[in-house]
């Protein structure tokens, strides 16, 4: 059109610890609901019992490589939702905040979950 101006607008955003941590929150969330429920329906639906598809897995003989890294890959997702949930009960108490008490509750679960995530994986 004659006589109109386009502009163009350029939204920067820089990635923070709290903006990470809210994403992965959200993430882990629906991971862990997705797997419960489809291993739920599959507790339902498939016909053999749980020792059977136990026995199943320890007869395809993955290496400890790939048993640790899945071991890792399960309980990571647990215990950083955990964590993180109970940082979002504090924050509901009116609690921890202000900045640098948000930043420093987030680097207290990342350190939290790291520790839970590599000692349930030694089991």
């Amino acid at each position: 059109m004659p006589g109109t101006r386009v502009t163009m607008v350029t939204v920067s955003c820089r990635w923070s610890v709290p903006m990470a941590m809210s994403i992965t929150h959200r993430g882990t969330g629906v991971a862990l609901s997705g797997g419960i429920s489809v291993f739920a329906v599959a507790a339902l639906v498939l016909p053999g019992s749980f020792p059977h598809y136990l026995d199943l897995i320890h007869s395809l003989s993955f290496g400890p490589a790939l048993i640790t890294l899945s071991k890792f890959a399960l309980s990571f997702p647990v215990a950083y939702h955990t964590f993180n949930g109970i940082r979002h009960l504090v924050w509901d108490a009116g609690k921890g905040l202000k900045i640098p008490e948000v930043y420093g509750s987030g680097y207290t679960v990342i350190a939290l979950t790291l520790l839970t995530s590599l000692a349930l994986t030694a089991l």
